[in-house]
């Protein structure tokens, strides 16, 4: 006999942390290796956890909701005889372990308190001494929730002053008063609705938070008369389904076109990196599909060497891994550009969010038919469409992007019957 722990997995490139967000076991419940025992979400998706033993559920050690940092405990089992080992979590690096005096009249830090690499993340990106702040976690221990309460009311210590609990009375709490701004705390009036955040919005608002904070955006419009790619493809959209089974969408011309654009402007295909900018080898289009209450961004890899045949079949099977909540982490895995589908309600002009570490977003927004002086002078109903590209001003400048757009512009205004192929 003997108890083996599991650990918080890396459900992904670039994720740190990962919530708890249901348990589908309990304790003195047994598992083989390899079942699901929790489902956990991620910044980047939602996905179940397998055990990595055989045995009996000794103890829970999160909760639901609970966010924990990649490699820190989530339950323990009871394995019988042998154990097997779980495939190893790497330990966090030098520069992300710090240990921390106690100070036995604040509670800051227990003796060799470790910070998790995702507190140390976001204490660094939102300029918080550590040294600061009280833990409430284990033992005085500093957790993300922590750093999130501070940074949504607001109440970031100032250098030199230490953030009491708010449960604490007397002078401490009344010096903390002084010190901290004053943060109205919102209430529901009388016939409002309250509405809990789940854990996905807070994730999706984290993320975006993330975005904003790290990478100054700027934006650029241009709009697109795709009268040739409207009827191109309406005159073969019923043949197309007949023969595929699959929608021949206005969305998978535009995805296609910017890969092809992405292979003559590689400087776009980038990621901002501190020190330096790589510019990614591969082209891998990540695709906005919204849910109810979420929006995700899968993969379509390699998008420059598929078909339009070929993307639009990927659209529409990552579409319904969405819905149908089948997405996993090697769908979300790899992303080194957005397209979004803005125009499939309406919009026509808007600014989006970069996805975070990428350095462009392109909306595509809503064709309509609108009036257009042609180059002969006459006046003709045309279908147009925006384009409005966010960028990562410290990756890209205005020239780059102007002349990526207009090669977008070019390809799909260049459409033809005759010599254009969707296989």
């Amino acid at each position: 006999m003997g108890i083996e722990q599991m650990k918080m997995p890396q459900l992904g490139e670039s994720v740190t942390e990962g919530t708890i967000s249901r348990w589908l076991v309990s304790v003195g419940d047994h598992v083989n290796k390899y079942d699901p025992i929790a489902e956990v979400m991620t910044d980047k998706v939602n996905a179940e956890v397998p055990s990595s033993f055989t045995g009996t559920i000794k103890q829970l050690v999160a909760n639901e909701g609970d966010t924990l940092a990649v490699g820190e405990i989530i339950c323990s089992i009871e394995v019988e005889g042998g154990t097997l080992n779980q495939d190893p979590v790497p330990e966090p690096k030098a520069a992300e372990v710090k240990e921390a005096e106690f100070n036995e009249e604040t509670g800051t830090a227990p003796i060799k308190a470790r910070y998790s690499p995702a507190v140390l993340k976001l204490s660094q990106e939102h300029g918080i001494d550590l040294n600061q702040v009280k833990g409430t976690g284990a033992g005085g221990r500093i957790t993300r929730k922590d750093l999130q309460n501070l940074i949504e009311s607001g109440n970031i210590p100032a250098p030199g002053h230490t953030l009491i609990d708010r449960t604490e009375t007397g002078s401490k709490s009344e010096e903390t008063a002084k010190s901290q701004p004053a943060v109205p705390q919102q209430t529901a009036a009388p016939g409002d609705i309250e509405i809990p955040v789940t854990g996905v919005r807070k994730a999706i608002a984290a993320n975006m938070l993330k975005s904003k904070h790290e990478i100054p955006h700027a934006w650029t419009m241009m709009e697109v008369d795709v009268t040739n790619l409207v009827a191109y493809r309406d005159s073969i959209k019923r043949e197309f389904k007949q023969k595929e089974g699959f929608n021949l969408t206005y969305f998978a011309f535009f995805v296609k076109a910017v890969a092809q654009s992405l292979k003559e402007f590689p400087q776009i295909n980038s990621t901002w990196a501190g020190d330096k900018i790589i510019q990614r080898k591969d082209i891998n289009i990540s695709i906005a599909v919204a849910t109810e209450d979420a929006l995700y961004v899968p993969v379509i890899k390699q998008a420059d060497e598929k078909s339009i045949k070929g993307i639009a079949r990927e659209i529409n099977d990552l579409a319904v891994k969405v819905r149908t909540n089948k997405l996993t982490a090697d769908d979300m895995k790899g992303g080194t550009f957005t397209v979004n589908n803005t125009g499939s309600f309406g919009s026509v002009q808007s600014m989006g969010i970069i996805n975070h570490p990428q350095a462009a977003i392109l909306q595509v927004e809503s064709i309509v038919k609108r009036p257009v002086v042609m180059n002969n002078g006459m006046i003709a109903v045309r279908d147009m469409v925006n384009l409005c590209m966010s960028l990562d001003h410290r990756v890209l400048d205005g020239l780059v992007c102007g002349r990526f757009l207009q090669r977008v512009k070019e390809i799909l205004e260049n459409i033809d019957p005759k010599t254009t192929s969707v296989y």
